[in-house]
Formats: structure tokens, C-alpha cells, sequence
């Protein structure tokens, strides 16, 4: 018997705000209405869009970071996702060009697309234009002739005669199929705050919403076309690699902090610890009492600040992280669990909380965005994922900054064009606890775990 067709397309905007997390919450929940076996992914760092994917589709969104990834590691991550999928559907970053830098083919949705060999979408906003729209179609057409743009699906065009003109536009001007349109819907808006979306874990999946989006789009939107023009014929090919040593991992347990304040994980990471042999026990900052008996401990990335009044309150929990820093539990934090960390953070409104003061130091919010963007970072002394030498890629998002009496762990630049346009020093090592504003996709490096899964063998 033949193997069910794979299908895989990429949803690029013009530029973000044009609608694209929408179309494909809209789109994944269409096809799941076909029976068909869905895979999210969201091209880049992005922890918010990917968990909007995850809780309309039920299935873990993941991250595909040809910054942090070798290209041999990412090709070999999404083709085990598409193992048991029927369809990916791969939202893209920014505008279908926009990158790290101005090198259109460097971290860039259309750069993505030609690496898995998967065909482009465009979407495109319809309001307020008419005949114009083909120039701005044939402009990404003839910006790169060597990338499969094989369609266009027209985002906030709610009328039949409007769609109809802009359609004949594009087919006549650029000779592509218009697969259909979307019309405004207020009632499926995503809602957002500083640092872009606001988490899914904030809000319930409430499914009418996107059960009434998936039905429109199966209205005005030709689903079966869309199929044909993304067939999948080979997977890509390369391997992810160990993150961590086997016989370090087994039979260790790591307490990782996930609830509304801290959300910020890579599936892959979580898969790839337990793959290992690591054993994950979930707590709540900001409703348990303590953390679980384990061996290590993560704090993700997240909004502290916005539940920084509770954590505050739930001192019980604080002495608890307090009690595992002094036992040398190897403690990692990332961005939000940095925050945490340390003695005090002050919110917005310039009222100053007690956090858990493990780290000396506290965090400012701010009104602008402190760092942003992707970095790479050098140890300049051992630390829990990084021996002194040895270098991070990784991406900085967050309002906040942190101040303490503690030399930096790390050396940062960010590089544009092959131009360093920043450098700073950032990140905290103390005791058995390492942690930064960098948020780290493990599969960069093999083995890049072992110096934290080393120092955990210690406490079984």
C-alpha cells in the first residue's frame, strides 16, 4: 500500500500584523475538521505565536531557529514531526523576506521554505486596495525568482465583489492562484501586551472561536487546492543530535516551573531531556507550596512582572528555591526565572516586590525594549550549559533589565551583516545556579547538557 500523501506549506505575510497567527490557527483547526493529522510550526524564536498553535490544535507547535539550529539538526527535528503527520502548517516570521539582517536567505521565512523544500503562501492584506495589490504580489515574486511562491490567500476582504477584483488582479498581473480570502472577525483577534501575544495558558481554548474561524475559512478558502499546490514529496534530510549523555541523565529528575508566570519551552528541549532519560516533574511558582524532590530545576522565560504581587506573596514557595540554591541543586533560569531570581523586582508602576533572593541583584521594568533579537554569547567562566570558551546562540526579548554585584557569566554580541552593531555582559553563575536573559534551544550543540546533568548526579 502507498504511503498517505505529506503536505507542508509555509505561511508568510508581507510583514507581521497582516494576520498570519490567525490564518493558521484557522487553517490547522479546517484541516483537523478533515480528519487530517496536523503539525504546527513556527519559524523562529517565537514562544507566543507557537503556543497559540499548540492549544487551538492540540498538538506541541515547534520552533524551527535556523539561527540556533544547524541546518542537518532542523531538517532532522521536522522530519521526525512529520513522521506522524498528514499536514504541516509552518507559520512564518515578520515578512516573508525579513531575517537576521538584510541577507534575505539568513533566518528568514522564505530562506526556511527553500531549506524543506516546502512552497510559500503569501498573505496578503486586501483592505483599502484594489489593482495595486498585484504590484505588491509580483514585488515578492520577482524579489527572489528561485522561491515557490504557489499561491496567495487575501486577509481582511469581506466581500465577495472586492475579493473577485483583487483576484483577477493577481491572476492576471502575476499568474498565481488566489486560494481565497478572510473576512475582518473582531471575535477571533488574538489579544496582546508588551512582549507581543498573550500566552494561551492565560486564556481558555474556547473553541466556538475557532471553530467558527476553521468554518469560515473552509467557506472562502479553497482547502483542497491549497493541498494540491503543498505535496510533500521527500523529507528533508539530517539528524538531530544527543543533547546530554545518557548514562548523566537516567534516572534524574528535573522540577521544571510552568504555569501562567513561566511558560517560555522549546518542546524539543523537553522531549530531547526526556529522551535522555530525565524524568519531568511540574510545579507552580505561583501556586504551590514547594518545588517536587528532584535533582535540577528550570525556571523558563514568561511574564513574572505580571504576576509579580503573587509570586511575591507566596513566600513558602521562594524559601524553597532559596533552600535548593544552598544545596547546590543545579538551577537553571532563562529570561523570567532570571527575574525570579533575584532579591526584588519593580514593576511598571514602580512598585518594588520581594522575589526569591537567591541572586543578588534585582530587576527594573521599563518602558522600551531592553535587548531584542539574537545574540551569541561566550562563557567567560564555567557555567550550567557553557564551559568558559564556549558559545550560546541564543535570542534576547524583554523590558526589564537586572543589576547585581555578581561578574557576568557571559560575553554577548549581536551581529548584523557580519558587523557587530552591540556587545554587552550578562548572565549570573553562583553556586550550582546559572541564569540570563538567553533564551537557548539545546539542540545547537551535542551534548551541550552535560555540565548541568553532571553536577545533578550528584544529589541522587
Amino acid at each position: 500500500m502507498a504511503a498517505a500523501a505529506k503536505h507542508a506549506f509555509v505561511i508568510a505575510g508581507t510583514s507581521s500584523g497582516c494576520g498570519k497567527t490567525t490564518v493558521t490557527l484557522g487553517l490547522l483547526r479546517a484541516f483537523m475538521q478533515r480528519n487530517l493529522r496536523v503539525q504546527p510550526f513556527k519559524i523562529g524564536p517565537d514562544y507566543l505565536d507557537s503556543g497559540w498553535h499548540s492549544a487551538v490544535s492540540g498538538i506541541a507547535s515547534r520552533n524551527l531557529d535556523a539561527f540556533m539550529l544547524p541546518t542537518s539538526t532542523l531538517n532532522g527535528l521536522f522530519a521526525k514531526q512529520m513522521q506522524h503527520a498528514d499536514v504541516a502548517v509552518i507559520e512564518g516570521v515578520m515578512g516573508l523576506y525579513d531575517g537576521y539582517g538584510t541577507d534575505p536567505n539568513y533566518c528568514s521565512s522564505a530562506a526556511m521554505a527553500k531549506q524543506l523544500g516546502c512552497p510559500v503562501i503569501l498573505l496578503v492584506d486586501g483592505k483599502a486596495v484594489s489593482t495595486s495589490i498585484a504590484a505588491t504580489v509580483m514585488g515578492f515574486q520577482r524579489f527572489d525568482p528561485t522561491l515557490n511562491i504557489a499561491g496567495v490567500i487575501l486577509n481582511r476582504v469581506n466581500s465577495d465583489s472586492h475579493y473577485q477584483l483583487l483576484a483577477d488582479a493577481i491572476t492576471r498581473y502575476c499568474g498565481l492562484p488566489v486560494l481565497g480570502r478572510l473576512p475582518v472577525m473582531a471575535d477571533v483577534e488574538l489579544p496582546s501586551r508588551h512582549l507581543g501575544l498573550v500566552p494561551a495558558q492565560e486564556h481558555s481554548p474556547q473553541d466556538e472561536r475557532w471553530q467558527r474561524l476553521a468554518q469560515q475559512i473552509e467557506e472562502t478558502v479553497n482547502l483542497d487546492h491549497l493541498l494540491a499546490l503543498s505535496r510533500l514529496n521527500t523529507l528533508p534530510q539530517g539528524a538531530a543530535p544527543a543533547i546530554a549523555d545518557a548514562a548523566l541523565a537516567d534516572g534524574l529528575t528535573l522540577a521544571l516551573a510552568e504555569d501562567e508566570a513561566f511558560n517560555f519551552y522549546y518542546p524539543d528541549n523537553l522531549e530531547m531531556l526526556e529522551h535522555a532519560g530525565v524524568k519531568i516533574q511540574r510545579f507552580s511558582p505561583l501556586h504551590d507550596a514547594k518545588i517536587p524532590d528532584c535533582q535540577m530545576i528550570w525556571l523558563g522565560g514568561g511574564y513574572p512582572e505580571v504576576h509579580v504581587a503573587k509570586l511575591a506573596a507566596n513566600s513558602r514557595m521562594r524559601e524553597s528555591l532559596q533552600a535548593a540554591h544552598q544545596q547546590h541543586i543545579p538551577l537553571y533560569a532563562e529570561c523570567g526565572g532570571l527575574m525570579y531570581l533575584g532579591e526584588t523586582l519593580t514593576d511598571s508602576e514602580g512598585e518594588t516586590h520581594s522575589m526569591c533572593g537567591v541572586l543578588p541583584g534585582h530587576s527594573q521594568m521599563g518602558q522600551r525594549l531592553t535587548r531584542f533579537g539574537y545574540c551569541e554569547a561566550t562563557a567567560v567562566q564555567n557555567t550550567l550549559l557553557a564551559k568558559k570558551g564556549e558559545t550560546l546562540r541564543g535570542h534576547e526579548f524583554h523590558y526589564s533589565d537586572f543589576n547585581g554585584p555578581l561578574p557576568a557569566a557571559l560575553d554577548c554580541c549581536k551581529w548584523r551583516d557580519g558587523v557587530a552593531v552591540s556587545r554587552w555582559q550578562g548572565g549570573v553563575q553562583q553556586q550550582a545556579t546559572f541564569a540570563s536573559y538567553l533564551h537557548v534551544h539545546f539542540a545547537q550543540r551535542a551534548n551541550l547538557l552535560n555540565p548541568w546533568l553532571t553536577l545533578a548526579r550528584n544529589h541522587l
